[in-house]
């Protein structure tokens, strides 16, 4: 009886959800964008060109695994207990992770599925390569365990822990890093927190050891303590990329270079000063440093042109210090003909190059975007570095130079959305056509990542879904969210807000924005008063800075035209700024046939002409109560709120007849903090256009948060589009009524007064969003229009129109709570709303199952793309006595004969066999030569190994006393074979 009631005093003669049934509202997690929580680990993989990205667990969720390929193409992976995720490692098309609680798991990257597992005691780090079946996991207690891949199981081969049986003291053996040989497999580099050693698998034993100390009188890295010899602890070693040198970094700040051949040590420095080591009559100040986070030995293409990227050791007491080093060493001298002088020398450096990141984050983590190479440690050829900060965010710099690269159109959306934090989102409902057509022409540098392919979907709806993204740094981002169909444009559209108001020193925060359905204008509003629209066109000034005039007059207008990005040819350019000057812009609405309409905090609403462009209407809320008829509705004005401040908070722009009226007119619906709505006729006049109040609603008080324009006969929206404002000229009238909401109570009437119908909502909750939306036909529903709002209690509610009968709840538990307030719902009857402080939840109100979120079914793997063979010893040093171990060699060491033959080891057998990585003296220089035979017919796999290695030493052995007697009687002829093979250097770019 009361929802017939209210259809009455409505003035709706039909019913709108006739045939709408509970059980049609239901949603479903279509998707998700953005990151569940604080990223904990990055990895690259340069051939399969994806990048992973592990989380730690929170109150937001447990931690997850994201794999990000070109465009939309991505998976995200789960694991089965709740844990932080802390290494990610990509090995022969899988992805290797290790977690918070010790669990090392592998992942098919196609299926999203686990493969396998197993957990050790007290992980401190994990090392694999990508040529490798094996995964050497460093434990608490200094050992090195391996797991095998292949065989999906642990390993019984165990390196043990040296230094402990060199220094019997408990504290000095502990474990810090581990790293492979970048071009002798069989050795790896193993750093405890008293020194490090070289390990041969095929020896079984340590080849050196490297052990720092400082002399007194030697200031080490930070210059604290020079009165006395000291040890500093070690916390990262790295191999050079040819494996000459390594270097290890410790806890006052020296980095200390050695020789490999002999144990020597070179030389040590500091970021900031050199011969650290060295005792000095004039020691630096002390310095108080940063501990290391991250040390990079990184090459060109020529492995002898190095250079160090380091995160830490800047001088903390230096605000302006950068986070992050580069430091250029050039070409390597030539090591048999160097003077030690000379060597040393080379690590002084050519240049220091500080790399900018954001003030008040510290650098946490790193990863290098190689251009192709997956080896040297992920260090050869860098492009780019994604930087991880500490405050969760990335950003994406270039390398070496360090300038910052801008998400947009490089990374998947759901990155960007911590790159740096989403601070607001809009949606827009765009048709098809148009969003096609809105694909920008940028300058843009080489595509970070390239692998994956999305899954094809068959359907494609018209209307578009395009949500508008807020970030930290005033860019705005659009894109395409999707209808769970085919994305058919997935490039994004982005505006900067701080360049169009000319103002780069900071100090700029964006509070409001809208993006115009048919027209693709869009207008942003700022907390100083500006409102800011761009339109699609050309930059007539592409490539080139141009000046960009002075300061916008208070509630006038100003041409920005000339302020659009030097690298944008086509897009949202700048189109006109109008200053309100009346504080923080609150909403602001554009239209699809010419008008922008925008409210700030300080009471004043305006409206644009786009056609001028001028401004026809620029007036404070308070002129609104003059002359208003009291007896008609609730007496709402100011001092009826305690002397409270209005202001504007929801603008709707509509075409309908309004009471009283016999034709229809182009509205401008305003919803306020105290409840009011307030409605404006755009009347044509002979300067254009003007604006007439035409009367005030009242509502219960409370905050509007929607206004709906509806037609009563259809319930589809009464919108103020191109063809039905055409259509006024002819006479045509729209029939319709406003369905208002605030955050207790909803209203149906005939604007600018009428009572109409309403009904307050449960005690204790607040509506956050609502909207009208059709039951989606496409999902083979019956049809029709409802009321859908999202409440404070995390809740989906619909509502019958115009009875506002409740036509079912459904919970939202993937909510935060502490956002629901900015939750959306689009037109389509889409909601999108924050389930963390960096992810959005896209559900589908209408035809779902309730099923949780599933995988995509994108491949991320394409096997045309083959990984390279992996850098091994070169000729000369093969002729000086350096052992040839290739992965099967590997293989057998660690796994012993008996087992079995993994896929990869055949494929390297069928390799050998055919002649590829066969030893070849004739082809001087080549980096990948091998030392195999030919296998015999017969010959089963352990026992081919087996002879392979035998031969080799006898060969190693006969080739050693060659090299000796070769050496009586030559002098330096194998050093100056080694000069020739290193003679061409190559600068860094």
């Amino acid at each position: 009886m009361a929802s017939f009631i209210r259809a009455k005093q409505a003035g709706v003669q039909t019913d709108l959800s006739a045939n709408i049934q509970p059980s049609h509202f239901m949603p479903d997690e279509q998707a998700r964008y953005g990151i569940n929580s604080q990223i904990s680990c990055l990895a690259y993989d340069p051939v399969q060109s994806l990048l992973a990205v592990g989380t730690n667990e929170s109150k937001f969720g447990p931690g997850k695994i994201y794999v990000f390929g070109q465009r939309r193409a991505h998976k995200f992976f789960c694991p089965p207990r709740s844990s932080s995720i802390r290494e990610l490692r990509f090995v022969a098309n899988r992805l290797i992770s290790l977690d918070s609680k010790n669990e090392l798991a592998i992942w098919n990257l196609d299926t999203g599925n686990q493969v396998a597992k197993y957990v050790y005691s007290g992980v401190v780090c994990l090392v694999t390569d990508p040529m490798l079946d094996w995964a050497f996991v460093g434990l608490q207690s200094g050992e090195i365990a391996a797991y095998d891949l292949d065989r999906e199981r642990p390993s019984t081969f165990r390196i043990p822990n040296f230094w402990r049986e060199r220094d019997p003291n408990p504290t000095a053996g502990r474990l810090v890093s581990m790293q492979l040989h970048p071009r002798d497999i069989g050795k790896i580099l193993i750093a405890y927190t008293n020194g490090a050693v070289i390990y041969s698998f095929k020896q079984n034993l340590v080849q050196k050891y490297f052990e720092y100390e400082l002399p007194p009188g030697a200031p080490g890295g930070d210059g604290h303590g020079m009165h006395a010899a000291r040890k500093p602890k070690v916390t990262h070693a790295v191999w050079h990329p040819t494996g000459t040198f390594i270097l290890t970094a410790h806890q006052d700040g020296s980095l200390a270079i050695w020789d490999t051949k002999d144990g020597r040590l070179v030389t040590a420095r500091s970021l900031y000063h050199t011969k650290v080591n060295e005792p000095t009559a004039n020691p630096p100040r002390p310095m108080r440093l940063a501990p290391f986070v991250h040390i990079s030995w990184c090459c060109q293409t020529d492995p002898d042109n190095t250079g160090l990227l380091i995160a830490g050791g800047h001088n903390m007491d230096d605000p302006t210090a950068s986070n992050l080093t580069f430091l250029e060493l050039g070409p390597t001298p030539i090591y048999a003909t160097s003077s030690w002088e000379v060597l040393a020398a080379h690590f002084d450096g050519k240049r220091s190059v500080p790399i900018s990141t954001p003030p008040g984050a510290s650098v946490v983590n790193y990863v290098l975007i190689p251009r192709s190479s997956p080896y040297f440690n992920g260090a050869q050829d860098p492009i780019a570095i994604l930087v991880q900060l500490s405050s969760g965010e990335l950003i994406t710099l270039t390398f070496p130079s360090g300038f910052p690269i801008s998400p947009t159109n490089m990374l998947h959306p759901s990155l960007s959305l911590v790159h740096p934090f989403v601070q607001k989102v809009a949606v827009s409902t765009v048709p098809r056509t148009r969003w096609l057509g809105m694909a920008e022409k940028r300058s843009l540098g080489a595509q970070i990542l390239r692998g994956g392919v999305e899954y094809s979907h068959r359907t494609r709806k018209e209307q578009r879904n395009i949500v508008q993204v807020l970030h930290a740094d005033n860019i705005v981002r659009l894109w395409d969210v999707g209808r769970g169909d085919e994305i058919e444009n997935a490039t994004q559209c982005q505006v900067d807000v701080a360049r169009s108001l000319n103002r780069f020193e900071g100090g700029v925060e964006t509070t409001a924005m809208h993006m115009a359905q048919e027209t693709g204008e869009f207008a942003a509003g700022t907390k100083t008063g500006e409102v800011i629209v761009w339109r699609w066109g050309i930059n007539n000034n592409f490539g080139k800075e141009e000046p960009r005039g002075g300061e916008c007059e208070t509630g006038g207008l100003m041409d920005i035209s000339s302020r659009a990005e030097p690298s944008l040819r086509e897009g949202l350019q700048p189109f006109v700024m109008h200053n309100m000057g009346q504080g923080r812009v609150s909403v602001v609405a554009v239209s699809d046939v010419g008008f922008v309409a925008a409210g700030s905090e300080g009471g004043y609403f305006s409206i644009i002409d786009l056609r001028g462009p001028k401004v026809i209407h620029y007036a404070s809320v308070t002129e609104w109560s003059k002359g208003e008829k009291r007896g008609l509705f609730k007496h709402s004005s100011g001092s009826g709120h305690g002397g409270k401040t209005e202001w504007p908070t929801v603008i709707e722009f509509g075409v309908m007849t309004l009471e009283g009226e016999n034709y229809s007119s182009i509205c401008c619906f305003v919803g306020t903090n105290l409840g009011r709505v307030a409605t404006f006729k755009l009347l044509p006049s002979a300067q254009g256009y003007s604006v007439q109040l035409a009367g005030v609603a009242h509502m219960d008080g409370d905050r509007v948060v929607a206004i709906c324009p509806i037609d009563v006969q259809t319930g589809r929206e009464a919108g103020a589009t191109g063809p039905v404002v055409a259509g006024l000229r002819e006479g045509r009238q729209v029939d319709g009524v406003l369905v208002a909401v605030t955050q207790t109570e909803t209203k149906i009437f005939r604007p600018p007064h009428a009572r109409g119908a309403s009904k307050s909502f449960d005690s204790g909750i607040l509506c956050d969003a609502a909207a009208v939306t059709p039951a989606d036909t496409s999902m083979s529903l019956p049809g029709g229009y409802a009321l859908v709002a999202v409440f404070n209690d995390r809740s989906l509610r619909s509502y019958t129109l115009p009875g506002l009968r409740e036509i079912a709840k459904r919970p939202l538990p993937m909510l935060d709570p502490l956002r629901t307030v900015s939750t959306i719902i689009s037109k389509t009857g889409d909601v999108l709303g924050f389930t963390g402080p960096s992810e959005i939840a896209v559900l589908p109100v209408w035809g779902g199952t309730g099923h949780a979120l599933e995988n995509t079914l994108d491949n991320m793997i394409s096997l045309a793309r083959e990984l390279p063979p992996r850098p091994t010893i070169s000729n000369v040093q093969w002729l000086s006595g350096t052992q040839y171990i290739s992965p099967t060699d590997l293989d057998l060491l660690i796994g012993g004969p008996d087992r079995p033959a993994s896929k990869r080891m055949l494929a390297a057998t069928d390799a050998e066999r055919s002649g590829a990585g066969v030893y070849n003296p004739a082809a001087a220089g080549s980096s990948t030569a091998g030392l195999h035979g030919q296998v015999k017919e017969t010959e089963g796999w352990g026992d081919y190994l087996t002879r392979q290695l035998n031969e080799r030493t006898e060969k190693l052995n006969i080739m050693g006393d060659s090299m000796d007697n070769l050496a009586n009687t030559t002098g330096k002829w194998a050093e100056d074979l080694d000069g020739l093979a290193h003679m061409h250097a190559w600068q860094w770019k």
